[in-house]
């Protein structure tokens, strides 16, 4: 609530929260939409949102006059319109996110509120890119994300493409995009069309949103792409220059809030898309596939992913086995390096490890690094757990390792799964690292 002395002026204006108002005070002039105070507010401030996204806070006075324009309405949009008359069909797999999200005004935080059909409202342009059938998945933070929605993804993908559709955006939050878009390209081969998964940083409703060019640009290459891939596409700067489309199993978050937050780990970038349907191309990509989608969506959940750092106790693996895991990943320092000739006893992760491996439990190291490789046979810590059992992942992330020894244990026998998590399926592995100085991250 604001004031009363401010609710009283809005009052007598006829005005409440949602209606475009006129404010004057002395030769200057501001038009905007009312909007609530926050509880952080002042409560002596209007709050107005101007045509151009922006909020803007006005200290109120008695001298200011506030005029009424036109009333805010509830926001309704007919279903007709959600399709857009294209040269191609898109499917739009909508699941939540910051890209589908709104400022509270009333407790100052971000919520997932939008409807697929009101972020497509906003965005006139895909009119003339596509013809866009929504299905409106779900609705939530991607950091409640579980195996349960990759699954439901990845139907929804299936049955998108039987509808004929060309290409498919999946909108999605980014704080574990890069995990779904490792699921998806493991559970989904033979993809006869791009698959594009893209959010954003900043809600759609701020002005400095990411949300509209990512989806623009992501359309794009959805009807036009030649990469029929699980991809990633967001900005590749900060300004609105172009977006970038990166292998959905080498792209990572690296920043909280950066537009410009994924980056590509290890030569996965496919290519760069600008706001007017330019592609160019960078890397190396899948064509579409003549043979029949395949779905494979079984995922095993007893897989975790676990981070050794010093004094790191290595009883954690027995808990994990006791808790009846079948596989963990250890994002092991260096070139996949443990504690296993440590001075204290207690430290020393080999025994923990061998009695995993005979237990049954595949045991997979990356490492912590963000370029390069591991390799076991460097230094004799890393010769030792290789000969325990454990399988060095080459190149692979470790959170894409995760994902796909919890798709290989729910797909294949213990065996297979051992013998695949360390050979390339999706291009999550590499033929060589290569050297990357300073601060290139591309």
């Amino acid at each position: 609530m604001y004031s009363a002395e401010i609710e009283k002026a809005i009052r007598s204006a006829g005005a409440k929260a949602g209606d475009m108002i006129r404010i004057t005070e002395g030769d200057e002039t501001f038009e905007g939409i009312l909007i609530p105070r926050s509880e952080a507010g002042d409560p002596a401030a209007l709050i107005l949102k101007l045509q151009n996204g922006y909020n803007i806070g006005i200290k109120f006075s008695g001298s200011m006059k506030i005029e009424r324009i036109k009333p805010g309405s509830s926001f309704s949009f007919p279903k007709s319109a959600l399709r857009f008359s294209g040269h191609e069909k898109i499917g739009l797999i909508y699941t939540g996110g910051t890209i589908g999200s709104k400022v509270d005004y009333t407790t100052g935080g971000v919520h997932m509120a939008t409807k697929p059909e009101e972020l497509l409202y906003e965005i006139p342009e895909l009119s003339v890119i596509a013809d866009i059938k929504v299905n409106n998945l779900m609705s939530i933070a991607s950091d409640d994300m579980t195996y349960k929605e990759w699954q439901m993804i990845a139907n929804a993908v299936k049955d998108a493409f039987a509808d004929g559709a060309r290409g498919v955006i999946i909108t999605h939050g980014t704080d574990t995009m890069h995990y779904t878009s490792a699921a998806l390209s493991f559970m989904l081969t033979n993809l006869p069309g791009p698959v594009i998964l893209t959010g954003a940083q900043r809600s759609p409703d701020r002005g400095s949103s990411d949300a509209f060019m990512n989806l623009i640009c992501a359309s794009h290459f959805s009807t036009k792409g030649l990469a029929a891939e699980v991809s990633i596409c967001m900005h590749m700067g900060t300004s609105d220059d172009y977006c970038t489309i990166i292998r959905g199993t080498r792209a990572r978050k690296m920043h909280t809030s950066r537009r410009d937050a994924f980056k590509d780990v290890g030569g996965g970038t496919i290519a760069d898309v600008r706001i007017d349907g330019e592609i160019d191309y960078i890397g190396r990509y899948q064509g579409a596939s003549e043979a029949k989608l395949e779905l494979r969506t079984k995922f095993e959940p007893k897989v975790a992913l676990v981070k050794i750092y010093p004094n790191s106790d290595p009883d954690i693996l027995k808990y994990y086995s006791e808790k009846g895991y079948k596989g963990i990943i250890l994002e092991a320092t260096g070139l996949g390096h443990l504690p296993v000739s440590t001075v204290h006893k207690e430290f020393n992760w080999l025994q923990a490890v061998n009695e995993a491996v005979d237990k049954g439990m595949v045991i997979g190291v990356s490492s912590q690094c963000i370029y390069g490789r591991v390799n076991p046979r460097v230094y004799k810590n890393a010769r030792m757990l290789n000969d325990a059992g454990v399988i060095y992942c080459e190149d692979m992330m470790p959170e894409v390792a995760y994902v796909k020894l919890g798709f290989l244990l729910g797909n294949y026998k213990h065996d297979k799964s051992a013998e695949m998590l360390c050979k390339n399926i999706a291009g999550e592995i590499t033929e060589r690292s290569e050297i990357r100085l300073g601060s290139d991250a591309r």
